[in-house]
């Protein structure tokens, strides 16, 4: 077997797997890519409120509000926001590493963007998407969902 047909029959057990899962976790993968991406193109908006600019307004209000309470925690845990250790407002943690991503390149960048979506994924979910799974859906999501559509 060569490594390309390993890989699609890999990719292809992955589309399986998101196929069969509920639309609750589906949509919480969505989210996962969705905030990530709207991070990625974040710059220094005028935007009053950097957390609503980056959560889209469509989402159910009980998730934007746990988002809002738990992405500038996600993004201290990444360790994204030591630059700024004495900051406590969750809207300036999140525009302090907004700022450190944007300073980063290549595979570290998409190594803490691809480690953000997950976490904003499971936030979503409310705690039924384990690391494990999503490291390999949002990945598949991200690159044969997500980017067909956008």
């Amino acid at each position: 077997m060569s490594l390309k047909s390993f890989i699609t029959q890999i990719w292809n057990e992955i589309k399986s797997l998101f196929e069969n899962f509920p639309d609750d976790m589906k949509a919480a993968v969505h989210i996962g890519v969705l905030l990530t991406e709207n991070i990625k193109k974040f710059v220094d908006s005028p935007a009053a409120d950097v957390l609503t600019a980056i959560i889209p307004g469509d989402l159910d209000d009980d998730i934007k509000n746990l988002l809002r309470a738990k992405l500038p925690e996600i993004l201290t845990e990444l360790k994204l926001a030591d630059s700024c250790s004495g900051i406590t407002d969750p809207q300036q943690i999140t525009v302090c590493a907004i700022k450190v991503l944007q300073g980063l390149g290549g595979d570290l960048k998409s190594s803490f963007l691809h480690s953000l979506s997950i976490f904003i994924a499971q936030v979503a979910a409310k705690g039924t998407l384990s690391w494990t799974d999503g490291v390999s859906i949002l990945e598949w999501y991200y690159q044969n969902e997500f980017k067909t559509i956008n």
